[in-house]
């Protein structure tokens, strides 16, 4: 399975500032246990034109990252992540959305709302915590002490 880690940044669709080397950090990491890189798009619209794109034998499964989602564990995201794999999903993309919201037709495409709790963090921050957690749920599969339980 591929793993696609994105954001919607309008004003600066490249830059990632002094959050860059940790994204990129932990995407080299969890590149170790299933292919995973990261993008931002300009518009949440040419993210929903990537997905139309990158569909495959099967569509991408759609992870937004929203402040009314679900709040997941560490362990439970893992346990999302396994499901994919075991459903024979080729794609899964975890996205960071715009600063005003995800749109409804956004929300509509979603698998899965996920949310990082009820605080807003800046686009550059939520993609490392993303990052992060995606490389501890990869690492909570495959047995790796990363997460020890905590």
């Amino acid at each position: 399975m591929k793993i696609l880690l994105s954001a919607i940044s309008a004003s600066r669709p490249n830059a990632r500032g002094s959050f860059a080397p940790l994204i990129e950090e932990y995407v080299k990491r969890s590149a170790r246990y299933a292919q995973t890189s990261y993008r931002s798009f300009s518009l949440e619209a040419d993210l929903l034109g990537f997905l139309q794109e990158s569909a495959t034998r099967t569509r991408p499964h759609l992870l937004l990252a929203d402040s009314q989602g679900q709040q997941l564990s560490s362990p439970e995201l893992a346990a999302l992540l396994g499901q994919q794999f075991d459903a024979g999903t080729q794609t899964l993309i975890f996205a960071i959305g715009p600063a005003d919201g995800w749109s409804a037709a956004a929300r509509k495409r979603a698998d899965k709302l996920v949310a990082f709790g009820r605080i807003t963090l800046p686009h550059e921050l939520a993609a490392v915590v993303a990052a992060e957690q995606l490389y501890r749920a990869l690492t909570i599969r495959a047995g790796h002490p990363y997460h020890s339980g905590h």
